[in-house]
């Protein structure tokens, strides 16, 4: 049996050019990975931070609106207020004023409240007599015998309110029994 393997002197022939060959692309590869590495690197470090930006704009601007959230609305109430002051110091000032004037008085006052309240998405819930009863708006106080079909109310106790489509305050009402 003979055996084929290269002698070491054999091995050794030609040997450096073909080591330096490999040698030299393997370092100009490791050079190029390192250039990848560190470009991406920095970019990933890059998009981390605007990452870390936008979320820190977005809490403050959930801050600035949990803030401010009733701003508007209050401001929507400012003449409210003022046109109650304004009744408050006529009658301070003329005691003797009439239960029409005052009475007139209140009206606007109410419009101004109601007409800010709509502004701003509250909307009243006030189920006419005979409307079917409805327990996502309506809160039934009584159940009473009367003279329409069960399960409709018969008469509102207390308005309800609705803001921006949800519930605020259900309608206090009355509903008609079954028969």
């Amino acid at each position: 049996m003979s055996d084929t393997s290269p002698t070491p002197e054999q091995q050794g022939a030609g040997a450096p050019e073909a080591a330096t060959a490999p040698a030299a692309s393997v370092e100009q590869q490791l050079a190029e990975l390192q250039a990848k590495h560190t470009e991406v690197s920095d970019a990933y470090l890059r998009a981390k931070a605007e990452a870390e930006n936008i979320r820190r704009r977005a809490e403050e601007e959930i801050s600035k609106a949990r803030k401010f959230a009733v701003e508007s609305f209050a401001e929507s109430l400012l003449p409210v207020r003022d046109s109650l002051e304004a009744a408050i110091a006529t009658h301070a000032a003329q005691p003797d004023a009439s239960a029409e004037t005052v009475l007139e008085g209140v009206h606007a006052t109410l419009r101004q409240l109601i007409s800010a309240l709509e502004r701003n998405k509250v909307l009243e819930i006030n189920p006419a007599a005979g409307e079917k009863f409805d327990p996502n708006v309506h809160q039934a106080i009584s159940m009473v015998p009367a003279d329409q079909e069960a399960n409709t109310v018969v008469g509102v106790l207390q308005k309800g309110y609705l803001i921006a489509e949800r519930v605020l305050r259900p309608a206090l009402v009355t509903v008609a029994a079954p028969k």
